[in-house]
């Protein structure tokens, strides 16, 4: 079944300027939506998804309040909830693989709901901005394909993408809006920025740069994050990039370098040298076993260990 919009499937769109313009009502609630207040979510009771991650929950879990993520430029977020069970999944997706990533998307939410009769699946875009190459474009016009191809009816409510999300800052565009935060229990969506970006975050960041493909770090059930395993060679050669500049640094290793988020390169070395420092990834798993963290009772991430 199509993508709905207003109830409506949706029609044939060759842009996103197309899109806005065919449905007047998407660029003004996008404009409301990147109007609102950051909000800067409580460390205690928010999980945060890396790029190339997603994560699910319903309101009944105890330990997570909050699903988020940020730091995207050209990447899309991307918040899909069942307005009957209130199963919501945070996603981030930079164009790796979109049409296998949304099916899973849609998986993990109606895994949750498949008890709730009533409800419908709504959708929330956010992200990219009118960069040069065109990334932007190209991911918002896969995320919709993507969507819109699927048997489940999805009903797209928010979309604050590439160039409704855009703004040209000392003559160069970047995006307005970076992160999004999604309160589990109410279902409301909304521009955020994390501080916080754990638990496992240069763990997690070096599998996304190694290549790792989409993967799900959240079991609601038992209020775990379970990342890995992870496989990577190893290659000292990297460390080259740790004698560069950071102007070199953000020309090679972003898609779009005049819009970074001032920590991308601190953010980039500490990750090339999480990776050096363990050549051998399986020496971060033993028995081959995922790392799991469970929430404190002090609201931080803390390893479980396994016996």
């Amino acid at each position: 079944m199509p993508l709905f919009i207003q109830n409506k499937g949706l029609d044939r769109i060759s842009s996103t300027g197309d899109l806005y313009e065919r449905y007047p009502h998407l660029q003004e609630n996008a404009r409301q939506f990147r109007s609102r207040p950051l909000v800067d979510v409580d460390p205690t009771c928010f999980l945060y998804v890396q790029q190339r991650e997603y994560a699910t929950t319903t309101p009944a879990d105890k330990f997570v309040s909050v699903i988020g993520s940020d730091d995207a430029t050209t990447c899309h977020l991307v918040a899909l909830r069942h307005t009957g069970s209130g199963a919501v999944c945070v996603a981030h997706l930079d164009g790796s693989s979109t049409w296998a990533e949304v099916l899973l998307i849609i998986k993990a939410v109606l895994s949750l709901s498949h008890h709730c009769k009533d409800g419908r699946l709504e959708l929330h875009l956010a992200g990219g901005f009118k960069d040069d190459s065109k990334t932007s474009d190209n991911l918002s016009l896969s995320v919709l394909a993507a969507f819109h191809k699927q048997k489940e009816n999805v009903h797209l409510e928010t979309c604050c993408i590439t160039e409704i999300n855009d703004i040209i800052v000392n003559g160069n565009h970047r995006p307005i809006v970076y992160g999004i935060g999604v309160n589990v229990k109410t279902g409301d969506v909304f521009p955020s920025l994390f501080t916080c970006k754990g638990p496992a975050e240069e763990l997690r960041s070096a599998r996304t740069f190694t290549g790792g493909q989409m993967a799900e770090i959240y079991d609601s059930s038992r209020g775990l994050v379970k990342i890995g395993p992870c496989k990577w060679s190893p290659n000292s050669e990297i460390g080259f990039w740790l004698e560069q500049n950071d102007a070199t640094i953000l020309k090679y290793l972003s898609t779009s370098p005049k819009a970074e988020q001032p920590h991308f390169v601190q953010h980039m070395k500490s990750t090339i040298q999480f990776i050096l420092d363990h050549p051998n990834p399986d020496s971060l798993f033993p028995a081959g076993q995922p790392q799991l963290y469970h929430r404190t009772e002090q609201g931080e991430w803390e390893r479980t260990v396994q016996s």
